[in-house]
């Protein structure tokens, strides 16, 4: 199935976490009139916290019916459950903790105080997955995924010259000797994200510029794993000027 992709520039990280969260808004609302429930997959970062933030900041959150929206997150840090760098406490501080959802559709991969393998923590990550899911799938339909990506081209937690960015068959990876502290992590596959029906990579900074332009000018998932960033129906791009210095001219979406 091919995808719709697009870049959208903005001017700089404040701008585009608002720009991201006034949109995020209005497709739920829009989603939400379609059908009973909306699923999004969220990602860590600190741009992908501020969205989350700006989202919260926004009187228009107010639109969105909360406990009808499931939550499950792209990767995690396996680290305790009240560690400052797991991306479940982040996201919780800046927008889950504010807002009416129903926490039994509230769905962080575990914690190292809760499962101390890293292995068995992947293994129940992916039977809840499939617990969500329609009968005979691996995973629930997403409705919007969201990607950061780091200087390396890393999603979610897997990292270029790692096994996880071309693992084909599972739906969770246990991840270490990560390059990016902590080294042990959590993270869906490329497979999982890419059944999103949209996929929504938010980045910003000078340092992203050289790997979202690889990626977007056909460099391999091996070299830069946000080449793999790739929704079913949409596949949209939200940056800041910096991050988007080498953007194909012909990906840029108009303002």
């Amino acid at each position: 199935m091919t995808t719709d992709r697009r870049v959208l520039i903005h001017p700089d990280k404040q701008s585009l976490a608002g720009a991201v969260a006034a949109r995020f808004i209005t497709k739920v609302v829009d989603l939400l009139d379609e059908c009973d429930e909306v699923t999004i997959v969220l990602t860590g970062g600190s741009v992908g916290i501020a969205v989350l933030a700006a989202i919260n900041e926004s009187p228009a959150k107010n639109m969105i019916q909360w406990p009808r929206l499931n939550f499950w997150w792209g990767d995690e840090r396996f680290v305790a459950k009240n560690d400052p760098e797991r991306n479940e406490l982040q996201a919780r501080k800046a927008l889950l903790d504010h807002l009416s959802v129903d926490e039994t559709k509230v769905h962080p991969f575990p914690a190292a105080d809760e499962i101390a393998d890293l292995d068995q923590a992947a293994a129940a990550y992916a039977r809840e997955l499939a617990d969500a899911a329609d009968e005979g799938k691996k995973f629930p339909r997403f409705d919007i995924t969201f990607l950061g990506v780091g200087p390396d081209g890393h999603i979610a937690s897997l990292f270029p010259g790692l096994p996880g960015s071309t693992e084909t068959e599972a739906t969770v990876v246990a991840v270490r000797n990560s390059p990016k502290p902590p080294p042990l992590r959590l993270s869906l596959t490329l497979p999982v994200i890419q059944s999103s029906e949209r996929v929504w990579v938010v980045l910003a900074g000078a340092d992203k510029a050289s790997a979202l332009g690889l990626a977007l000018a056909g460099a391999s998932i091996e070299e830069v794993p946000v080449a793999g960033a790739t929704g079913r129906k949409r596949t949209v791009f939200f940056v800041d000027r910096e991050a988007a210095a080498e953007v194909p001219e012909a990906l840029i979406a108009p303002s």
